[in-house]
């Protein structure tokens, strides 16, 4: 079998043929030569593009190297989402989502309960959601959680699920398919925002559900036709073209957060510090079972003492991106509570580190957080 790195650096790409490039460019197009019957496998550009076609190919064998998976990309991580939850939802069923995942999911509970969808919520800790899963038809799991990085154990939530007849649903945005793989530990899909890790760079908005389950596939797929969401050839493209890069980044990139999780573990201004490859973590245990080892993502969370002192830290950054968004080649951090709507203090730091030497980036943070508490 070959290993990650390998696997991100071939996958998706044809078979060679002379004078042509590796990997294709993107193909623009709306519309194809269609003789005859409306068949075939490219006849409309809302349809299907063979640059979608080889980066689905390329994710799908990425978060299931050992079984066929399905894979559909999407514009965004969240048409992903909401094309997994609204094709396979209908008036009167119950899904259960976490309340305390990605920002957006309460604006799409309010969305689902417009169309007659009871929606019920748990924490993500401690496997909470089992709690409310009787008669769901629906278990959309998000671990690690973002921004709180909490973990649940997908086997045991699936597992469960599954014997009461729901479906399962996990967002893998911030593991990544090198660092977790929802649908080898019994999610019927695995879904995730490419915009972040995935791609790397902030230079892509993309999303993509994978399933091993042809029928779900054809459903999510209709869906994607129906509304519209698709992938733009060129971010398409260049989603691919950044995998080969993906095992490289993901090791870099964790073996930062874990410097930076151990370096501030020891500041006594910072408090509520969360990642999952600590060792001294609530969730590390359950994440060395569920996660790959060594892959425990790129995102650190902390709190400073309030507003004030968050924002001074932050301004004192160089090596470090005032940005939202996570999982880029440079690091990042934002004060998280200023957009609102997540339930996280004032000083809540969420840091997505990048590819820097992690002794540069380690003491940058240091000298800012030195900065920071002298004012």
């Amino acid at each position: 079998m070959t290993g990650d790195g390998t696997r991100a650096v071939r996958a998706g790409l044809p078979e060679p043929e002379a004078y042509e490039p590796t990997l294709p460019g993107p193909v623009f197009a709306a519309h194809y030569h269609l003789p005859g019957d409306a068949v075939g496998p490219y006849t409309y550009g809302r349809d299907a593009n063979p640059t979608w076609t080889r980066l689905e190919q390329a994710i799908g064998e990425l978060e299931s190297p050992d079984e066929s998976a399905h894979t559909v990309a999407f514009a965004s991580g969240m048409a992903a989402i909401t094309a997994v939850l609204f094709s396979q939802l209908r008036t009167g069923d119950t899904v259960v989502l976490p309340n305390d995942g990605y920002q957006l999911l309460p604006a799409v509970r309010t969305r689902l309960e417009s169309y007659g969808i009871a929606v019920r919520t748990a924490p993500t800790a401690h496997d909470a959601q089992l709690d409310a899963l009787d008669g769901a038809r629906l278990l959309w799991i998000e671990t690690p959680s973002n921004p709180g990085l909490d973990v649940c154990d997908i086997r045991r939530l699936a597992d469960e699920a599954h014997r009461r007849g729901a479906l399962v649903a996990v967002d893998n945005t911030l593991a990544t398919p090198l660092g977790q793989r929802p649908l080898d530990l019994g999610a019927d899909f695995s879904v995730a925002s490419g915009t972040k890790a995935l791609t790397g760079h902030g230079d892509v908005l993309l999303g993509y559900a994978s399933t091993r389950d042809a029928a779900l596939a054809d459903s999510v797929r209709l869906w994607r036709k129906t509304v519209g969401a698709i992938p733009g050839p060129m971010e398409s493209w260049l989603a691919h073209r950044s995998l080969a890069t993906l095992a490289l980044r993901v090791r870099q990139q964790s073996e930062g957060a874990l410097a930076l999780a151990a370096a501030l573990a020891d500041r006594p201004e910072v408090t509520g510090l969360r990642h999952p490859g600590l060792p001294s973590d609530p969730s590390h245990e359950l994440a060395t079972r569920q996660m790959r080892p060594g892959r425990f993502g790129s995102v650190v969370s902390f709190v400073l003492p309030d507003k004030d002192h968050a924002e001074r830290f932050m301004a004192t950054l160089t090596l470090v991106d005032d940005a939202t968004s996570f999982g880029g080649v440079r690091s990042s951090a934002e004060r998280r509570a200023r957009w609102g709507g997540d339930a996280v203090p004032e000083g809540f730091i969420r840091f997505s580190v990048g590819v820097e030497e992690p002794e540069d980036l380690v003491a940058d943070v240091i000298r800012a957080l030195d900065e920071a508490a002298q004012n």
